[in-house]
């Protein structure tokens, strides 16, 4: 990838201005760029965004970056964008992944909404390594079979 831009999915406009730029992957924020009473309103904006724009047609890799595994918010991250439009998402973007077991976790909740769903495509992992734990575990990580596509260092963490 070239480039990649981070939007807000409480924010239309800007996933709109996203899919229309020159970026060729962007991901879509339901994470740290989004206030907790806005966390399901951008869940739906991001599912609509998924099934309203043809992202490959425009040359753009999409992902979405869900809450952390330490949230309440991750579990319908995961399946109300899987259900609703995985087959439109190149990966998830795990954060703050400690161990391999966080990315295990992710991975076989998006096995079984591609079997259930009978995808064609096939959802890609990504971790983002934010912590001591995470950066301690980091080839541990790396090493994990399955769907883990790239990896992701938070600079500012």
């Amino acid at each position: 990838q070239r480039s990649e831009l981070a939007v807000p999915g409480s924010s239309p406009e800007m996933i709109d201005k996203a899919a229309n730029s020159a970026a060729d992957f962007v991901f879509l924020d339901i994470e740290d760029a989004v206030a907790p009473p806005d966390k399901e309103r951008a869940r739906k904006n991001i599912i609509q965004a998924l099934n309203d724009i043809d992202w490959r047609a425009k040359g753009k890799t999409v992902s979405v970056r869900i809450n952390g595994l330490d949230t309440h918010y991750m579990y319908r991250d995961v399946v109300d964008v899987m259900e609703q439009a995985g087959d439109k998402l190149d990966t998830i973007l795990v954060p703050k992944v400690g161990v391999p077991a966080d990315l295990y976790m992710v991975e076989a909740m998006v096995n079984q909404i591609e079997m259930a769903k009978g995808f064609k495509t096939r959802v890609g992992l990504e971790a983002l390594i934010e912590t001591a734990l995470g950066m301690a575990n980091v080839e541990a990580i790396a090493a994990t079979p399955g769907r883990l596509e790239a990896m992701h260092f938070g600079v500012a963490d």
